[in-house]
C-alpha cells in the first residue's frame, strides 16, 4: 500500500476525531458553563477551532470538581460513623446560643452559608504578620500531645520550611500523629527530599491532587488554597500565610510582607478538623485521627467557618463576599492582594455606596503576578468611579484577606477577591461575630489605611494608553486568573 495514501487517510481520521470531541465539548459547555457569555464563547471556539481550544477547555473550562463531591460524601459518612458515639450536646448548645444573637439576624444569610453551623463560645486572637503567626504556630505545635493536622497551599524548603519540618519530626518522634497536606501545584517546587525526610520520620505527608478519573486529571486549574493547623483538636490557626521566608518579609522586592492569621480555640475547631478531613480523604481515601473536646468555655465569641470550593453545589465564596457587602449598614472594609470581582460583587459594591455604606478596598501597590495586577488596576479604577474608596498599601506587599462588617463582624481567611477564589480554589474563612474583636480588626485596618495612598479618578487619566490596553487585555483573562 502506498504510504502517501495511508498517512493522509490516518490524518483525516485524527482530524475527524478532534472535531467530534470538539462538538461533544461544545455541547458540554452549553449545559455546564456558568454564564451564557462564557458558554457561547467556549461553544463557538470548540466547534470551529477544536485543535486550539479542546485542551484549554479541559483545563480551564470546567467549574465543577465532580470526583471530589463523591469523595466528600464518603468522608462525611465515615466521620459521622466514627463520631456517632461522641457527646454532641455541647455543639448543639453552642449552635443554639449563636442563633439567638440579635446580630445573627442582621447578617442575614451569611451565618447560614455553607454546611457548618455558627457556634458560640470560641476564643480568637489576631496574629499580625509572619513573625507573630509562626511564633504562635510553632509554640502550639511544640505542645502537641496527640494529633497535628497541618495544611498549606505553598510549602518551601527554605529556613522557615525547615523549621517547620524539624518541629514536626520532633513531635512525630514523641509519638504524636502528624498529618501534613500540601497543594501539589502551589508547592510544585518543593523538593522530593523534603517530603521523604518527613515521611521517613513518621509524618504522614501527601499532596492534594487534582487527579481521580480521566477528566479530573485535566483539572489542574483547581487548587487547594486553604491554610489550616489544628493541634490536639483544641487549638487551630487559619489565615493568609503560607510556609516560606517571603511570608516573614525576607524576600525583596515584596518585603515587608503584610499578612494576617488568626488563632482559634473552642467548638469551631471541630469544623476546622472536618474541612481538613475531607481534603485528606480525597488525597488518601483514609480519615486522619480526629479529636473533639467535650468541655468548652462558658464565654467567648461566636464564629462560623465557611469552606468553599469547586465541589460546592453553589458558588459559596462568591456568595460570601456578596452577602457580606449586602449585610453592611454602615461600612464594609475589604483587603485582598487581588481585586478581580465578578459582576454580582461589582453590583453589590455599587448598591452599598448608594445606600451610604462606607465601602473601602485595600490592595497592593506592587505586583507579585503582573497579569492579575494589571486586571486589578482596571477594576480598581472602575470601582473608584462608582464611589468605592480604593487604597494602595505602600510599605510592601499586602497579602491578607480580611473583611470588616459594621462594628460587630469580621472575617479572616484564605479567599481573595478574584474569580480563582470565587470558583476555582478550595478556600476557608472564619467569620467572627463580636464587637470587641471587630474593634481589634478595625484598629489593625486603620493602621494599614494610614500607610496607604487612596486612588482618585484623576489617577486614571494619567495612565498611558498602552498600559490601559494591557489592563483591558488582562481583564479578558480574569475568569482564569
Amino acid at each position: 500500500m502506498d504510504m502517501d495514501i495511508v498517512i493522509p487517510a490516518f490524518a483525516t481520521y485524527i482530524l475527524a476525531a478532534v472535531h467530534v470531541c470538539g462538538l461533544i465539548a461544545a455541547l458540554h459547555a452549553i449545559f455546564t458553563v456558568r454564564t451564557s457569555q462564557g458558554a457561547l464563547a467556549w461553544a463557538i471556539s470548540l466547534f470551529f477551532m477544536p485543535y486550539l481550544t479542546l485542551l484549554p477547555y479541559l483545563i480551564f473550562g470546567r467549574s465543577g470538581f465532580d470526583a471530589y463531591v463523591e469523595a466528600r460524601r464518603e468522608a462525611d459518612a465515615e466521620m459521622h460513623a466514627a463520631m456517632s458515639k461522641l457527646n454532641w450536646r455541647p455543639w448543639v448548645e453552642e449552635a443554639v446560643s449563636a442563633s439567638e444573637l440579635p446580630v445573627y439576624q442582621q447578617l442575614r444569610a451569611l451565618p447560614r452559608l455553607g454546611d457548618m453551623p455558627c457556634l458560640a463560645n470560641n476564643h480568637v486572637a489576631l496574629l499580625i504578620n509572619g513573625e507573630a503567626t509562626f511564633a504562635a504556630i510553632f509554640k502550639a505545635l511544640a505542645s502537641a500531645k496527640q494529633v497535628i493536622l497541618i495544611q498549606f497551599f505553598i510549602v518551601k524548603d527554605d529556613d522557615l520550611g525547615r523549621r517547620l519540618r524539624d518541629i514536626l519530626l520532633e513531635r512525630a518522634a514523641a509519638g504524636v500523629s502528624v498529618y501534613f497536606l500540601y497543594d501539589g501545584i502551589g508547592s510544585h517546587s518543593l523538593p522530593r527530599r523534603y517530603v521523604e525526610s518527613l515521611r521517613d520520620g513518621g509524618v504522614q505527608m501527601h499532596a492534594f491532587p487534582t487527579g481521580g478519573g480521566i477528566l479530573n486529571r485535566f483539572q489542574l486549574n483547581f487548587r487547594n488554597h486553604r491554610k489550616i493547623v489544628v493541634i490536639d483538636g483544641e487549638h487551630g490557626f487559619i489565615g493568609g500565610h503560607n510556609v516560606g521566608d517571603e511570608y516573614l518579609g525576607k524576600r525583596p522586592p515584596l518585603s515587608p510582607w503584610r499578612d494576617t492569621h488568626i488563632e482559634i480555640s473552642g467548638p469551631v475547631v471541630a469544623c476546622l478538623q472536618e474541612s481538613f478531613a475531607e481534603d485528606w480523604f480525597w488525597s488518601t481515601r483514609q480519615l486522619p485521627r480526629l479529636l473533639l473536646a467535650d468541655v468548652f468555655s462558658s464565654d467567648g465569641v461566636t464564629c462560623k467557618l465557611i469552606t468553599s470550593g469547586p465541589a460546592d453545589a453553589q458558588e459559596t465564596c462568591s456568595l460570601m463576599f456578596v452577602e457580606a457587602v449586602q449585610a453592611a449598614n454602615e461600612r464594609i472594609w475589604i483587603t485582598s492582594p487581588y481585586f478581580v470581582p465578578d459582576e454580582s460583587l461589582v453590583a453589590a459594591l455599587r448598591l452599598a455606596v448608594i445606600r451610604g455604606v462606607d465601602v473601602r478596598i485595600l490592595i497592593p501597590s506592587r505586583p507579585d503576578h503582573r497579569t492579575v495586577f494589571a486586571a486589578s488596576n482596571l477594576y480598581a479604577f472602575d470601582a473608584v468611579r462608582a464611589g468605592v474608596r480604593v487604597f494602595r498599601y505602600q510599605p510592601g506587599f499586602i497579602h491578607q484577606k480580611v473583611m470588616l462588617i459594621d462594628d460587630f463582624a469580621s472575617a479572616v481567611g484564605s479567599a481573595n477577591l478574584d474569580n480563582r477564589s470565587f470558583r476555582l480554589n478550595f478556600e476557608i474563612t472564619l467569620l467572627t461575630i463580636d464587637k470587641a474583636f471587630a474593634a481589634e480588626v478595625e484598629k489593625m485596618l486603620l493602621e494599614d489605611f494610614s500607610q496607604s495612598i487612596e486612588i482618585h479618578n484623576a489617577d486614571r487619566r494619567r495612565v498611558h494608553r498602552l498600559r490601559k490596553l494591557g489592563m483591558r487585555i488582562a481583564r479578558l483573562l480574569s475568569p482564569i486568573l
